[in-house]
């Protein structure tokens, strides 16, 4: 290997097969670590253990790529045209709607390219070092293959290593692997093929030693570790535009390709047949434009989707990139973490069993909240709490079982802000919850019979055993001789099972051990997705106060099981039931077990019998296969941050939108790729935060379903702002159209179109911003990811209603030829009879999705009369101040015009609101 060392980089990845001899003579290195010198020029070939800087995209250009959008383009060059006429009014308004437009995009996109910063800063700064028989401190961006590295409780392991002696050492690999528990190292060679989760005698960088101390050989650093191979996967992986950006675009160019075109050809007509001025042609076209361009359309969708962040994060759902806030809208899959977001992430005992009893333990994490239930015919049946262990309440065997969990335990449990916590081991913390709903209280127990000695637990042999004598004046129930002394053993049943030679029941009497019996009650837990421990006694003897080996010995008495389950959150059962009859497929990817992510699964309601497909089945699967496969799986077990990254890939390919969850470093590579990442907001790392566009901030997937409504009614809200902008103007540009092609003159000015547009855009079109959720905005399917903007029932209705604004506009010119008013009076009519629909069509769109009129919809919200109010006071103003008529050319208004006004927008309503039942009544 001397040569490999030589020559690559990139050492090889099976370093976990070989036996550390083997690994130490292909790294050419030696017991007592390398030289100073071999380690310099180590660090000159293969370079410093860091991960590859990247640069970030500029603020200047993260600035202009708010402008990158047709429509703005299409208002750019309005704004030139009206600067050239020396319209600067006009000018202003739509440069100042341009500027703010871009300032709020631009502020909520601050952070968008930070996750491979986050990546570089999991690497530990420091490494303690075997060179030349010496132990140093180095910084970990100096250490390079073949080095010693010694790690101890509370290290970052600073580069990948493979373990040359392990004791007691237990190392939390969840950043890379997503297994909420910690695993246990040693130092036999792991199987070839096994996930790096699997390879219990690798050391990985980045992750964190929990307890225990190691000597490890490093045998990859920087970009040829675990989290440098994820690091170039997040790297390689672009993250997606979203379905509402994708459509806006489309539109954007369709609408401006149209409006260029039909421009020009009404240019060309109106110089050419109707012998207008160049200078006056070019004037109506600008009009036209100025007419049919949603000028604050861009700034009420930015202010809608601003307004659904809000919402979000009063439901705990923190968007990070505003375009994301309605993707969970479109979302057709989502993918689950398993561990903290399905689950509670905290460890349950479910059941204590004795060779004659069965108790089930109610509650749930680390309250000591329930009561032990004795079981009946299957059932938990009458409570068996007993208040005081100095009563002595428990009989004996059942007594020796409780203080077995809690004395041969290290952890500690904490009240703190009414928020209980575990100091150690989660499934020790949880032992010590059960004792605590026994009525055993674990710090009296701790005095009554104090810790003398203790065997820590060991990661090959799987148990630990602690030796503690009884103080007769602190548990006088006992009835024991003075300084009586017992071992109580746990760990893995089937290790403890083969220490033992007898069984005791719940009394306290003794029986030859059933050795079957235990492995099938071992075997069915498993099968429920349940950790199950081990707990066994014998008497010491009196005069010995220390072990005299690392083992318990092996004429131990077999007391019984506890079984353990990280359990379902209850809202987290309730919302993908909601997620479900909104017909999005909730699919769990976790790193756990196959077996335990099953009966997660079926307890959350992912089916009775959910479809799993292991990382192994992932890898003999072919791309070409794996979408149809990946479509029909509910579960993904033991998976690796390529095979999420697959997974991901695969349901896109399909049209699925995906929503993927975590929160290691392991997850940001999906993360990136999905639609929408959602990351964790407690448990999360700062990769897996960066990598996404949502952060939950209570880390639970009911925080997703809140989200995916919030989503839907932002979308539904963004087409109602479309289905009122688009027509309103529509009918400003038939009326023009009409009016140039019969020679007459423009009904309206450029100035005062842009009154209309502006005026009624800041208030009356933001108000449907605010609009609440329809009544059945989760009992419909997702959109589908390549849906138009403009469906055809939406186009019809565009068309419908600037037909008849354009009606509403003869009405009123036949009105004023009719009182032979000015041009002045006539124009000041149209403008308020425009804005007089618009107001009508408010209230009409307002219930898009309703087939008939309520009380709601008419009555409208709060935010809907104060714009009433705001619209009704700047018509007035636009009418009857003498500066506004000199700016705008127009004149005050009589009641009887006003009446009129009103007639023409109530039969609009009326109308539109007729045209939506008859539709609704095709359409079922």
């Amino acid at each position: 290997m001397k040569a490999a060392v030589s020559d690559s980089s990139t050492p090889p990845s099976d370093w976990h097969h070989l036996d550390p001899d083997t690994v130490c003579s292909l790294l050419d290195s030696a017991p007592l670590g390398l030289s100073q010198k071999e380690a310099a020029q180590r660090l000159q070939r293969f370079g410093p253990n860091t991960l590859p800087a990247t640069s970030r995209r500029p603020a200047w250009r993260r600035l202009l790529a708010q402008f990158q959008n047709s429509i703005i383009y299409l208002m750019l060059a309005a704004a030139l045209v009206t600067a050239f006429l020396q319209h600067w009014i006009d000018t202003g308004v739509i440069l100042a709607v341009l500027v703010v437009n871009a300032i709020v995009g631009f502020l909520q996109e601050g952070r968008a390219e930070q996750a491979l910063h986050a990546l570089r800063d999991m690497l530990a700064p420091h490494a303690q070092v075997l060179r030349a028989g010496s132990i140093l401190t180095v910084p970990a961006a100096d250490l390079v293959p073949g080095d010693i590295v010694l790690l101890e409780a509370g290290d970052r392991v600073p580069a990948d290593m493979r373990l040359l002696q392990a004791r007691h050492l237990l190392i939390d690999e969840s950043i890379l692997t997503g297994e909420s528990l910690a695993s246990e190292k040693n130092t036999a060679a792991a199987p070839l093929d096994c996930l790096p989760g699997d390879r219990t005698c690798m050391a990985h960088s980045g992750s964190l030693v929990l307890a225990g101390q190691a000597r490890g050989m490093v045998t990859a650093t920087g970009q040829a570790t675990e989290i440098g191979r994820i690091n170039s996967l997040l790297a390689s992986v672009d993250m997606l535009q979203t379905p509402l950006l994708r459509q806006v675009n489309r539109f954007s160019q369709r609408f401006t390709g149209l409006v260029l075109g039909g421009g020009l050809v009404l240019m060309l007509f109106a110089v050419f047949v109707r012998e207008y001025a160049w200078s006056d042609a070019l004037l109506a076209v600008v009009s036209l434009a100025a007419s049919i361009v949603p000028e604050g359309l861009p700034a009420v969708m930015t202010i809608t989707l601003a307004i659904g962040v809000r919402r979000m994060a009063t439901r705990n759902a923190i968007v990070r990139n505003l375009p994301a806030v309605e993707i969970l809208g479109a979302t057709s899959i989502i993918c689950s973490d398993k561990t903290g977001t399905l689950t509670c992430n905290e460890m349950t005992v479910r059941r204590l069993q004795m060779c004659d009893r069965l108790y089930h333990v109610e509650g749930s994490g680390y309250a000591p909240t329930g009561q032990l239930r004795e079981d009946c015919c299957g059932q938990p049946g009458t409570a068996m709490a007993h208040t005081s262990e100095a009563s002595g309440g428990w009989p004996a065997g059942m007594r020796h079982l409780l203080h077995a969990a809690t004395l041969c335990n290290t952890a500690r449990l904490r009240c703190r802000q009414g928020e209980w916590q575990v100091e150690g081991d989660p499934m020790e913390g949880a032992l010590l919850a059960a004792s605590l709903k026994a009525g055993i209280d674990p710090d009296t127990l701790r005095n009554a019979w104090p810790e003398q000695d203790q065997i820590p637990f060991n990661p090959e042999k799987r148990i630990m055993a602690s030796l503690h004598i009884m103080r007769p004046d602190l548990a006088p129930h006992w009835h024991l001789p003075d300084g009586q002394r017992f071992v109580y053993v746990k760990g893995a049943p089937e290790q403890l099972l083969q220490c033992c030679v007898q069984q005791m029941a719940h009394d306290g009497t003794l029986a030859p051990l059933d050795t079957d019996a235990w492995l099938a009650a071992i075997t069915a837990a498993a099968d429920q997705g349940e950790r199950v421990l081990g707990f066994a006694v014998r008497a010491a003897n009196p005069a010995k106060d220390h072990f005299t080996s690392e083992h318990p010995g092996d004429t131990l008495t077999f007391l019984g099981l506890a079984s353990l389950i990280d359990p379902p959150r209850p809202e987290a059962i309730r919302a993908i039931a909601e997620c479900t009859t909104a017909g999005i497929r909730v699919k769990m990817i976790t790193g756990d077990h196959a077996l335990t992510a099953a009966a997660i699964a079926r307890q959350l309601g992912l089916g009775a019998q959910p479809t799993v497909l292991t990382g192994a089945d992932l890898d003999g699967i072919a791309d070409a296969e794996l979408p149809a496969r990946a479509m029909a799986t509910t579960v993904f077990a033991r998976t690796s941050p390529e095979h999420k990254l697959r997974i991901v890939r695969a349901l896109q390919s399909q049209g699925a939108v995906v929503a993927m969850t975590g929160d290691g470093v392991n997850d940001a590579p999906a993360l990136k790729q999905a639609d929408v990442g959602v990351a964790m907001g407690n448990k999360g790392t700062e990769a897996a935060k960066e990598a996404s566009r949502i952060v939950l901030a209570d880390d639970n997937f009911a925080s997703i379903a809140a989200a995916v409504h919030e989503g839907r009614t932002v979308y539904d809200n963004i087409r109602k702002v479309i289905a009122w902008t688009l027509p309103t103007n529509g009918g400003e540009v038939l009326f023009l159209i009409l009016a140039l092609l019969l020679g007459y003159t423009l009904p309206m000015t450029p100035a005062q179109i842009l009154w209309i547009n502006l005026a009624t855009t800041a208030t009356l079109g933001l108000v449907l911003a605010f609009e609440p959720s329809a009544p059945d905005v989760m009992r419909r399917p997702p959109r589908p990811a390549n849906a138009p903007l403009l469906s055809r029932p939406l186009i019809w209705r565009i068309i419908l209603v600037s037909v008849f604004f354009l009606m509403g506009g003869l009405a009123m010119t036949a009105y004023a030829d009719h009182h032979g008013y000015t041009t002045e009076h006539w124009r000041t009519l149209v403008v308020n009879v425009i804005v007089g629909m618009e107001i009508a069509y408010l209230f009409s769109v307002r219930g898009l999705h309703q087939p008939h009129l309520d009380w709601r919809q008419l009555l409208g919200t709060r935010a809907t009369l104060a714009a009433l109010l705001a619209i009704t006071l700047l018509q007035a103003a636009f009418t009857y101040l003498p500066w506004m008529n000199t700016a705008f050319q127009t004149v005050p208004l009589s009641l009887a015009d006003w009446f009129a006004i009103m007639m023409v927008a109530l039969v609009l309503f009326l109308i539109l609101e007729a045209e939506k039942k008859i539709a609704s009544r095709f359409a079922s």
